[in-house]
């Protein structure tokens, strides 16, 4: 009786798409203080089968799902190239939504749905979970301090060395490729850590190593305005990474060698640290490249926060009853879908592109 009690006072939610992020929400749910999972729904029928197997209910079709009365929530966990479609039947049919990253394919699918997001006077928004990761955290935080001068690089990567996905992601009529697949979560935290900048500029060059229909990785330049460059780096074929996040401005520089380190800073507290001493290499010598002197630098970290990727859930269920403001906005959605359909104009045209909002 106190789980049935506990249950009303708490969202119901649906997940339509049962494989790997599916799961995710499901035991993400099932921990949730402000929803509870009435069920899911996979065109798969063994995926069905196996969420029944877990103790949970399947329902025996999409709109089966959808005319639940007691779901409000509906989670889109589905292969990238039908969150659009699905989204928008599921806003028509009462429900609030959330999506799976990327939220869609372009610009044309996000404006439809957010159309009928506002017709209907139902939420939607996209599942950017890594707002949430201590890394990004870290590095927002640096980019905010004035230790560092001005800052004007963050290089920002993932890399990895199992290759491209060999399922859907792999495959360009479902959505695939790393910048649907990790770059849309880079890009939308350099965005974040740099909100209130104008973007100027994309640049991109993608990698095809092996043949894959979709992009195997990539390098992107974000150019703002003031000089400042957003570097993003995905890879598949690295078997030796290089740092998670690297930030450096005028009077300093900071590193987070892997997501789950803390963040060194280096920073200049005494400009004049004496005659440089010249470092001699196998065929020569440099002052120009020679360490300073260490009495002359501060060096410091910036430690992990406290983090809790439930507060996705908590926000949007508060938004849903208007007891607060969506986190994950429309405005910030278009934006990212701005930058990727930018950084693969750039690719195709092997130049920099101008951004336009």
């Amino acid at each position: 009786m106190e789980k049935t009690v506990k249950n009303r006072e708490k969202a119901g939610c649906g997940i339509i798409g049962y494989g790997g992020m599916g799961g995710w929400h499901a035991r993400h749910l099932a921990e949730s203080d402000v929803g509870y999972l009435r069920g899911v729904w996979d065109i798969k029928p063994e995926r069905n089968e196996l969420a029944e197997s877990q103790g949970i209910h399947a329902y025996k079709s999409e709109a089966d799902l959808l005319a639940d009365p007691d779901i409000s929530v509906v989670t889109i966990a589905t292969p990238n190239d039908v969150h659009a479609e699905i989204a928008i039947r599921a806003l028509r049919a009462g429900k609030n939504v959330i999506s799976e990253k990327p939220v869609t394919l372009n610009s044309k699918q996000l404006d439809a749905v957010i159309a009928v997001s506002e017709e209907t006077g139902k939420l939607f928004t996209v599942h950017q979970n890594r707002r949430w990761d201590c890394d990004f955290m870290m590095m927002r935080e640096a980019f905010r301090r004035p230790e560092f001068g001005k800052i004007f690089r963050i290089e920002s990567r993932i890399q990895g060395s199992r290759g491209i996905p060999g399922d859907w992601r792999a495959e360009k009529a479902h959505g695939g490729g790393m910048i649907y697949d990790w770059g849309v979560h880079l890009i939308d935290q350099m965005l974040c850590i740099a909100a209130g900048l104008k973007i100027e500029s994309v640049f991109c060059v993608c990698e095809n190593v092996i043949g894959a229909e979709c992009d195997e990785g990539f390098r992107m330049d974000i150019n703002f305005e003031g000089g400042f460059t957003g570097h993003i780096e995905v890879g598949t074929h690295n078997f030796i990474s290089l740092p998670r996040f690297y930030l450096t401005g005028t009077c300093g520089s900071a590193v987070i060698d892997d997501w789950r380190d803390s963040t060194r800073c280096i920073c200049v507290k005494d400009w004049n640290d004496g005659p440089v001493k010249p470092v001699v290499t196998a065929a020569g010598m440099t002052k120009t490249m020679a360490p300073r002197a260490e009495d002359s630098m501060l060096e410091f970290r910036i430690e992990r926060p406290a983090s809790d990727v439930h507060d996705f859930y908590r926000n949007f269920i508060a938004a849903t009853r208007g007891e607060a403001e969506q986190i994950v906005t429309h405005a910030q959605m278009r934006r990212v879908m701005k930058v990727m359909e930018t950084a693969f104009m750039s690719d195709r045209a092997k130049s920099v592109i101008p951004f336009v909002e």
